[in-house]
């Protein structure tokens, strides 16, 4: 097993714990399929698509815009990315834009993990990708139809 599989596996498990402890009081547990690709000159901006999938059978193709300002450069691209969802109360809970905050930097092939917000719902993501980028990023995650 590579060392970038086995950071990303490390990763989206620590994630997965900080995801599921503000979770929305519910039973169902959802996860996200991802591409994404996107550039930064000061403000980031990326764009994908996915698809959502829940233990109670619902799915959903989603659209997933990230965007946010602060200091960063770069250009980069995840491809079969994961996110994990956790204890919500149905596939419509998880539409909308989550906040975060993130310090990158990397060059060339390179493992991601990071947890976003949306009120009490909780998102693990974590993906491996080609590109390279640096500095401090505060944005969106949005996920729409």
């Amino acid at each position: 097993m590579s060392l970038h599989r086995l950071a990303l596996i490390g990763s989206l498990a620590v994630a997965a714990t900080f995801a599921s402890l503000p979770a929305k009081a519910g039973d169902v547990d959802c996860k996200l399929r991802f591409n994404l690709a996107g550039w930064s000159v000061f403000y980031k901006t990326a764009s994908g698509g996915g698809t959502i999938t829940c233990d109670n059978g619902q799915s959903m193709t989603v659209k997933i815009e990230t965007k946010g300002g602060g200091l960063s450069f770069g250009k980069s691209k995840i491809e079969n990315g994961v996110g994990e969802f956790s204890g919500v109360n149905g596939i419509n809970d998880l539409l909308g834009t989550y906040v975060s905050a993130e310090a990158h930097a990397g060059a060339g092939k390179s493992s991601k993990a990071q947890v976003v917000t949306k009120g009490e719902v909780s998102l693990a993501l974590a993906g491996t990708g080609d590109g390279w980028d640096i500095g401090v990023a505060f944005g969106k995650f949005v996920i729409s139809r």
